[in-house]
C-alpha cells in the first residue's frame, strides 16, 4: 500500500486501476459517527483528487460513515 501525497494529509483508500483499464479510480474516505456527506466534503477540501489529475480517466469519490449508535452505514458516491 502506498500513500498518495495530496498536500493536505491522505485519503483513507485510493484505488488505481491498471493502465488502459476502463475502470474508474476511487478515492474513499471513512468516517465514524459523523456523516458520509462530510467525508465527501473532506475529500474535496483537502484536494485528494488532484494527485490523480494525470490518471486521465474517471474519478469516483466515496464517503462512508458508520453510526455506532444506530449500528448502520451510510454512503455517498460522486463522480467527477
Amino acid at each position: 500500500m502506498e500513500e498518495l501525497p495530496s498536500g493536505k494529509r491522505i485519503a483513507d483508500v485510493v484505488y488505481l486501476p491498471k493502465r488502459k483499464s476502463l475502470l474508474p479510480a476511487l478515492v474513499v474516505e471513512l468516517k465514524w459517527n459523523k456523516s458520509s456527506g462530510g467525508a465527501i466534503r473532506q475529500i474535496k477540501e483537502r484536494n485528494y483528487p488532484t494527485v490523480l489529475e494525470d490518471f486521465g480517466g474517471e474519478i469516483v469519490l466515496v464517503g462512508i460513515n458508520y453510526d455506532a449508535k444506530e449500528k448502520s452505514h451510510s454512503c455517498v458516491i460522486e463522480r467527477i
